[in-house]
């Protein structure tokens, strides 16, 4: 049975930050995850995790200026010191709040930019990330985003990523696997799960159009469910998406599941 985790920065937008930790363990999450935790201390994120009986699953590395609209640093030619000391801001991060996984987002395309040397600065960029995630015994995960949410986002689909990986040649890179973004960039769900399953250690959700949660759009979240379960697939799935009408209420798709998995330990 699929393990869910609630995404802290999509939901329970109703709290502040610190109390979507106890929001999201009273209605039955085991783990959680969020963009980015550097606007607090680790000592307390710790803590959080630690009062509410929650895994910590998933968190991304240094986005640049996000206000600015920054989605990322892995693809700029001109960043590349400041991606580096990102990767090891989020491996100290990690290791303090026991989180196993890390994603580097590629970002945006520069206009302009040479797109030969955007390559090359995501390769080697993603080659240090893998080899400094893999001693700190940390996966390294990548993402595939559509760009009607992100125009210009550097990796937007399922092919593009796996040719990433295997570009980079480490065995410390893994794919991400947004179930929403690729349900608009590419569809055929299960299918592209099923023949990438090893390379896949987490997943992410929402439905569409709306990016709300499953139920709310076109995607068959109980077939696609059960597909996974048959799979045999043991990570996380992050709930990413915009409760249509609050977190806590719109949770009957859920609540079956965590049922389910609660009956199963």
């Amino acid at each position: 049975m699929p393990k869910f985790a609630a995404n802290l920065s999509m939901l329970y937008g109703e709290h502040d930050f610190l109390d979507r930790f106890a929001a999201a363990a009273k209605d039955g999450f085991r783990g959680v995850e969020y963009l980015f935790p550097y606007a607090f201390e680790k000592e307390v994120l710790a803590e959080a995790l630690k009062a509410n009986g929650l895994v910590q699953v998933l968190h991304n590395m240094p986005g640049g200026d996000w206000d600015a609209g920054e989605r990322g640093l892995a693809c700029l030619p001109d960043r590349v010191g400041e991606f580096q000391d990102g990767v090891g801001k989020a491996i100290d991060y990690a290791k303090a709040l026991g989180c196993s996984q890390l994603h580097a987002m590629a970002g945006v395309r520069p206009q302009g930019g040479d797109p030969d040397k955007l390559d090359e600065t995501y390769i080697e960029n993603l080659r240090f990330a893998a080899a400094k995630t893999k001693q700190a015994g940390i996966k390294l995960l990548i993402e595939a985003i559509n760009t009607i949410d992100i125009p210009g986002f550097y990796l937007s689909t399922s092919a593009q990523a796996l040719a990433v990986i295997d570009t980079v040649g480490s065995d410390n890179l893994y794919f991400q696997y947004d179930i929403y973004h690729m349900q608009i960039m590419e569809g055929d769900l299960a299918r592209t799960i099923e023949k990438n399953l090893a390379r896949i250690p987490h997943m992410q959700l929402a439905d569409n159009p709306g990016r709300h949660e499953p139920g709310t759009g076109e995607i068959n979240y109980g077939f696609l469910f059960d597909a996974i379960d048959r799979m045999g697939y043991k990570g996380w799935i992050g709930c990413e998406y915009k409760p249509k009408a609050g977190t806590s209420a719109g949770l009957g798709w859920l609540r079956p599941y965590l049922t389910a998995s609660a009956a199963a330990e």
